[in-house]
């Protein structure tokens, strides 16, 4: 069979074996807007032809009696064996799966769409931790103090919350008081490094440096951070950041200082030093101050915020702040009656903050440290002064109230009552759950009072007037 001229007419109807030179010479027929030339080895495999000359590879097939065709390149971009190779594969998902190209087609785009958006996602995620990884414990900290109050309080006790802002302070401010510069907190070499890199190796690396110079300030400042990182690991976006135990004193109890309970309060046998040691205070706020909190076991804090507002004279009661509930209400004895009915009414606070003297030059002086509100905030100097005169080692303000506890139970009151005077919840099995009326509380505290007052050898006589002088007796 003679071999045809190379610008022969292409017999369309009929299967051909593709070649390059064949597709050149393709063309399509007048009058019609597209030819096909069928390949001969691949069933299905065409190739395209336009009105314009542009050529392409097809594929076309039936699916459940409906035609399908998909275009697989343009001629020459791929070559004559690429086409018969994805033509083989659609032949076989065609047959095998019975898909049709189109479907894969958008199944493959779908596909490429949710990876895409998972790769998108992760890159977004990988970056949120990694800045979140960034974020330093300094920046954290401001929240901390505005947000991180105590359970079942409004907010964080004035003198806790000045420690919190101490201890994270970088330093090298000017001095308040003295020439100088303040030094850098305890916890102030924590604040810059990321939340996320402090665990428990950061921390005794910490601590030993600090412990070197200040072993028990430094003990606070582990547990002022371990409560710092207890509250972090409550907030949802800081929560994946933090070991909230890093800093737990259970896991470090191999390099922190042990825990000795602070048992400190007077004896009785001090009890008339210390009294007379108070009646030589200069202010009789300071001095009523004193001996409020030895005569009702108040906590500083506590006694400190009392309002003249909350003392009625009338029905003899003292409602003052509470620790655990927002206030107590504890009976007002006679001796403590004319202790307050005797002091001056500088402002609304009971234990106003009030000047003792002059100083140099006659610029005034505070006998104690002001808080913003015009109350006492820091009664140690007066009552370091007190223990000097007496001669009494050293006992914290908080002993005073250890003081009352233990001066109660030498009275033979009630623990239930003496715990009921202080804040303390009374024992379940001592007690029954049940507290006691003011006027059930008002004879033990009366009991107590005149106890003190006896041992200290103060001699009171209940039914003065409030405004009579006190009158201290020296035991013999």
């Amino acid at each position: 069979m003679a071999r045809p001229k190379k610008d022969a007419p292409i017999d369309l109807g009929v299967t051909h074996e593709l070649s390059e030179g064949l597709i050149a010479r393709l063309t399509c027929p007048p009058g019609v807007p597209k030819a096909f030339l069928r390949d001969k080895d691949v069933t299905g495999l065409r190739v395209r032809v336009t009105a314009n000359g542009a050529k392409a590879f097809v594929y076309e097939a039936k699916l459940n009696g409906r035609a399908i065709s998909r275009t697989l390149g343009r001629f020459p971009l791929i070559t004559i064996e690429e086409a018969k190779r994805k033509a083989r594969d659609l032949a076989r998902t065609v047959k095998t799966d019975k898909l049709d190209p189109r479907d894969l087609d958008r199944l493959q785009a779908e596909q490429a769409a949710q990876e895409k958006a998972e790769a998108e996602a992760q890159a977004t995620k990988r970056a949120a931790a990694d800045a979140a990884r960034a974020v330093t414990v300094a920046a954290v900290w401001p929240r901390y103090l505005a947000e991180g109050k105590p359970k079942r309080k409004a907010a964080w006790k004035p003198r806790y919350l000045a420690d919190l802002k101490k201890s994270a302070s970088l330093g090298g401010e000017p001095k308040k008081r003295g020439k100088g510069k303040t030094k850098p907190g305890h916890l102030a070499a924590l604040m810059p490094l990321p939340l996320a890199s402090i665990d428990q190796d950061t921390i005794r690396e910490w601590y030993a440096k600090e412990a070197k110079t200040a072993p028990i300030q430094a003990a606070r400042a582990v547990a002022m951070f371990s409560g710092f990182l207890g509250w972090c690991a409550t907030k949802k976006d800081l929560r994946a950041l933090v070991q909230k135990d890093a800093a737990r004193a259970s896991e470090l109890g191999d390099v922190l200082p042990g825990v000795n309970k602070r048992r400190d309060a007077l004896d009785t046998d001090q009890l008339p030093a210390w009294f007379a040691g108070t009646d030589k205070i200069s202010s009789r706020v300071a001095r009523a101050y004193l001996q409020a909190l030895v005569l009702t076991g108040a906590r500083r804090e506590e006694m400190a915020a009392l309002r003249w507002a909350d003392v009625d004279f009338q029905w003899q009661k003292l409602t003052i702040a509470d620790k655990v509930d927002a206030t107590r209400v504890i009976p007002l004895t006679p001796y403590m009656t004319q202790l307050l009915g005797t002091l001056p009414r500088h402002n609304e606070w009971v234990f106003a903050s009030v000047r003792l003297s002059t100083g140099k030059k006659g610029a005034p002086r505070l006998w104690v440290k002001a808080s913003a509100s015009g109350h006492i905030a820091e009664p140690s100097a007066p009552h370091a002064a007190v223990l000097a005169d007496a001669g009494i080692p050293h006992v914290s303000i908080h002993g005073l109230r250890r003081t009352f506890s233990l001066q109660g139970e030498a009275a033979g009151a009630p623990a239930g009552a003496i715990a009921q005077v202080m804040g303390h919840k009374p024992s379940a099995i001592a007690e029954g759950y049940r507290p006691r009326s003011i006027d059930a509380l008002r004879p033990y505290l009366a009991q107590i009072e005149r106890f003190i007052l006896d041992k200290a050898g103060i001699a009171f006589e209940p039914a003065a007037s409030p405004k009579k002088a006190l009158q201290l007796v020296t035991s013999a």
